[in-house]
């Protein structure tokens, strides 16, 4: 079987995390769209075992959470009703950074709902050394996914923001509506007034969207299947968290957060496919 030569791999997870597309991608770097997409497949299932079993015992103090919506095939909307269920129509993504070190520890994609809610929440506590500081939006789902998963062990606050009437007017649809003040609402514990914020966390949406071609608004390149999504994502967050040296910090988030010693090259990261491949035929 013919086998994308290393170098190759590397030419298309580069132009992959730096969010170009999949046909982009084809086009400069010449390899067929299948091949792209396969490994993006396999690389990306490679990144998420990788991260998996890696991200654990942090030594995180201050976690931010937030979920980011997408959709797979076609807006929700557009879903005809045979085709209706998980994985078409609207997906949403959770997401946890810490404040401190920038690291996202645990994501999950799925619906927004109480029980997706729950796994995202028992995951992330289930990778955390110490006892931490939550915050998160309004969304009432997060209060119960995190008393089920920390219980009293946890300081959790709500940053909830209050918006002015919405004008979707002409031009100004495409613009976000006015916040006009925001209400920090403690939870659980005693969570420090000063470090309740939900900022490193939505700045991180941003850079999904800028560093994943499906989640940029209002265009044609979605995922066309939820599996590939998840693939994207897995990888996004190993070159986020492993290869890209945060400007604030110096370093990347995983060394910041004492999980490893150096910048990752996109040549490593692809080297966790070839360990996979190796592994697989033993």
């Amino acid at each position: 079987m013919n086998r994308l030569a290393k170098m190759d791999r590397v030419r298309v997870v580069a132009a992959l995390v730096e969010g170009c597309s999949i046909r982009a991608t084809v086009r400069m770097t010449g390899v067929a769209k299948n091949t792209v997409v396969k490994l993006l497949v396999d690389l990306g299932q490679a990144c998420a075992d990788y991260q998996d079993r890696v991200l654990r015992d942090l030594p995180c103090k201050k976690i931010q959470c937030d979920e980011i919506w997408s959709f797979v095939g076609a807006k929700q909307k557009n879903v005809k009703p045979e085709k209706a269920g998980f994985g078409i129509g609207d997906v949403w993504t959770w997401t946890a950074i810490c404040a401190d070190t920038k690291l996202v520890p645990s994501w999950l994609i799925g619906d927004r709902d109480g029980g997706t809610a729950r796994n995202f929440i028992d995951d992330l506590a289930s990778r955390l050394a110490n006892r931490v500081q939550i915050t998160t939006d309004g969304h009432r789902v997060y209060v119960e996914a995190i008393e089920g998963a920390f219980g009293a062990d946890v300081d959790y606050a709500m940053l909830v923001k209050h918006y002015g009437a919405e004008n979707r007017g002409g031009e100004a649809r495409y613009s976000p509506a006015i916040c006009t003040g925001i209400k920090k609402q403690p939870m659980i514990g005693y969570p420090e007034e000063r470090d309740v914020s939900t900022s490193y966390v939505e700045r991180q949406n941003l850079t999904m969207r800028m560093s994943m071609r499906r989640f940029t608004r209002l265009t044609n390149a979605f995922s066309k299947k939820v599996e590939n999504h998840a693939h994207a994502v897995a990888l996004h967050f190993m070159h986020y968290n492993f290869a890209r040296v945060h400007q604030t910090l110096r370093v990347t988030p995983a060394m910041a957060a004492g999980v490893t010693d150096h910048v990752w090259e996109i040549g490593e990261i692809v080297g966790l496919l070839d360990r996979a491949e190796a592994a697989e035929a033993a």
